[in-house]
């Protein structure tokens, strides 16, 4: 037996060496073991973001694919996931097909839900024209109340051509209401493209809710005798605007003149009553998601529903030892959380929020965990399924991002609560407020990333107003609110809604207080490109869909990346919109001024900006970081590039001269906007032509 082990030994140290084809076998049997490990991926958090990006991709592209290329696409993915998967066993691999097959899922939503959203749109200026239809919607505008008409008839127009919907501002006192037939005289247009690459593209928006043409009215609307629109569909969203009207004209009665707009806004989504000054004071102050009529809203309703609910059966005996209390508390907040949809306008972000907190009700209902990423990533495909367009909103962006940080965070504490030395502590009082902190600063680091690219800033001292607020919001505001309710049949609600406008009245107060206090550095930061942007959703990605070590390792990786791509991108020295505002970097902030009166729109992240100096009239001259800028109120005609002089100069009219640094506004009206931009190494260059690309909302020429 010796002498056989020595033979099959090797010459040194005695282990067996095997021959170079069985070596082979090994190392492909060692890599098939491995690769049919899972990966430490939550998968289906993995998918649902798959499937979020690629609805993204849709709508990102510039030329707008065939029906061929998308049902190509989406036979790949899904042939590749299923050889990966089902064929050969791959787990590992089958995470890419899973991740191929989501794209090409999403990818298709999005064309699908673009050919089904196909309505007239208003192709060019029309002026004045008589509108008639029924008020839907009135929301606040910063030039007067904007009504949302379900179109009837638009002189000039043939039922073909006539849009479903029309949004106009009424610029004086407004005497309709929404449900009121009306006949309205004023000026519309298409609704218009963003004014720079990468700005809110309200065009896009304006496609899908059905709105073909925007405007302002001429005078005043007037009512008319027409009764409910035709259609069953139709004329339910008329009554429940009109509903909705009367209760928000009722709470912002009953909650008193200082916090009464805002008390509407809350209980009926309703924005119209609300000062701008409040409205911006909530957005300096980080506050401004309490205005959205989404998850935090639709949490309390449905929590408050089920807690009392739920209590209440409770305390009866027989039915506590029969029945599961918490099912029938479930159902029950399931139909208050709809009601709540129905109540605030079922906006998209309501939606949203509403699809969340069913899914939270429903796995209640089900026995299932009601808080985990699995209802994170499926209410993420439902809202992706109904609505991929809104993957390209910041509501969308911001509240996923929110509450999947927020279930991560939440999973990782409490594995660390239950890990800790004799088990988890009792949730007192204590607890209470540290989830607040918790709750308050994962909430403003996720979404700071998207509030800087869309909004060019972040509310500074964000975090210690939602300290003040939300405990204000969470244990008297929201009590409050459903105590209006519970007071309704016994004719207490006027008193009770009157102290939940002193609730609000407080809210408003720390809304000023921090709004006033927070520094200027913070207020209008440098543009944050996309390519930053898509490293920071890369690290929340990681956060929400990876464990172990390797999560901490990806997001401090991506986050190092996002921040070099920011420091690193260019600098935008001046923007002329179509707004026809001009603005300019001076120093380190940026400096709106009033030039030439456009029919396009502003830069979005540029919109809370005031008119620093009106330069309609006669010719201003500023100091820029660009060099001297000189804004001239009429056209260069006669004059020579030498008689210009040099530096940057605008003219509000034609007939310029062509000189380096000289734009007249018919110039980059026609072009749709002109940007000066300045590289890190100091390189200029001018994007003074945005190039058309036919998407279904941007035909590049009327059809």
């Amino acid at each position: 037996m010796i002498d056989r082990l020595l033979e099959r030994s090797g010459p040194v140290t005695g282990v067996e060496h095997a021959p170079a084809s069985k070596r082979k076998g090994g190392v492909v049997a060692a890599c098939r073991t491995a690769l049919g490990q899972p990966l430490p991926l939550e998968n289906p958090v993995v998918f649902a973001l798959s499937v979020a990006i690629g609805a993204a991709l849709y709508f990102m592209v510039k030329q707008e694919p065939s029906w061929a290329l998308v049902a190509g696409f989406l036979g790949v993915g899904a042939m590749g996931w299923l050889a990966l998967r089902a064929v050969w066993q791959l787990p590992s691999l089958a995470v890419v097909g899973l991740v191929c097959l989501g794209l090409s899922l999403g990818f298709a939503a999005g064309k699908l839900r673009a050919a089904m959203a196909s309505a007239p749109v208003v192709q060019e200026g029309m002026e004045p024209v008589l509108v008639e239809g029924w008020v839907v919607g009135i929301d606040r505008g910063g030039s007067g109340p904007r009504l949302t008409l379900d179109v009837h008839a638009i002189s000039g127009l043939s039922p073909e051509q006539t849009p479903r919907l029309v949004r106009m501002t009424h610029r004086l006192d407004l005497n309709v209401a929404p449900g009121r037939f009306v006949r309205c005289y004023g000026v519309l247009r298409p609704p218009p493209a963003p004014s720079m690459a990468g700005d809110y593209n309200f065009q896009r928006q304006a496609w899908f809710r059905g709105l073909g043409a925007v405007g302002y009215v001429q005078g005043r609307c007037r009512g008319g005798t027409l009764g409910r629109p035709g259609g069953v569909l139709r004329g339910l969203q008329t009554e429940i605007a009109s509903l909705r009207r009367q209760f928000a004209e009722y709470v912002n009665t009953a909650a008193g003149a200082r916090a009464g707009g805002f008390a509407a806004a809350l209980m009926a989504g309703d924005r119209s009553f609300m000062s701008q000054e409040d409205a911006e004071a909530l957005r300096g102050a980080g506050l401004a998601h309490i205005l959205a009529i989404s998850g935090l809203h639709m949490g309390i309703v449905g929590g408050l529903v089920y807690l009392i609910v739920r209590r209440g059966l409770a305390l009866i005996e027989p039915v506590a030892l029969r029945i599961p209390v918490q099912k029938p508390a479930a159902a029950t907040a399931l139909l208050a959380s709809l009601a709540y949809l129905v109540i605030s306008g079922a906006s998209v972000s309501t939606q949203r929020a509403f699809i969340m907190a069913a899914i939270f009700f429903g796995a209640i209902l089900f026995d299932r965990a009601a808080l985990s990423m699995r209802s994170f990533a499926l209410a993420m495909l439902a809202v992706v399924a109904l609505h991929p367009e809104s993957v390209m909103s910041p509501g969308f962006q911001m509240s996923f991002a929110a509450t999947g940080a927020l279930i991560a965070t939440y999973e990782a504490w409490g594995e660390r609560r239950r890990a800790a030395p004799g088990g988890p502590r009792r949730m007192g009082l204590v607890f209470s407020f540290q989830s607040l902190f918790v709750t308050s600063l994962v909430g403003a680091v996720a979404t700071a990333p998207f509030a800087i690219y869309h909004f060019g800033r972040v509310a500074a001292l964000g975090l210690a107003a939602n300290l003040l607020a939300m405990p204000i919001i969470t244990f008297v505001t929201a009590p409050l609110a459903a105590g209006s309710l519970l007071a309704a049949p016994f004719g207490l609600s006027d008193e009770v809604i009157g102290l939940f406008g002193r609730s609000l009245e407080a809210v408003l107060w720390v809304a000023h207080l921090f709004d006033r206090a927070a520094p200027n550095w913070l207020s209008a930061m440098p543009a944050l490109p996309a390519l930053s942007l898509w490293a920071f959703v890369a690290a929340l990605m990681a956060l929400v869909s990876m464990r172990g070590s390797a999560r901490l390792f990806c997001i401090g990786l991506f986050c190092v990346l996002g921040g070099f791509a920011w420091t690193s991108a260019p600098r935008i020295l001046l923007h002329w919109a179509p707004s026809g505002d001009v603005l300019v970097l001076v120093g380190e902030d940026y400096r709106r001024i009033g030039f030439v009166d456009g029919d396009g729109l502003g830069a979005m992240r540029f919109s809370d900006l005031p008119v620093w100096r009106d330069c309609t009239s006669e010719p201003c001259t500023i100091e820029t970081t660009a060099g001297v800028l000189t804004l001239h109120d009429g056209s260069g005609d006669g004059m020579t590039c030498g008689d210009i002089g040099g530096g940057l100069h605008l003219f509000s009219e034609g007939d310029t001269p062509r000189c380096e640094g000289v734009f007249a506004w018919p110039t980059v009206e026609a072009a749709g906007q002109l940007t000066i931009w300045r590289d890190r190494n100091g390189t200029v260059r001018v994007d003074d032509a945005t190039q058309c690309h036919p998407r279904p909302w941007a035909p590049c020429e009327p059809p």
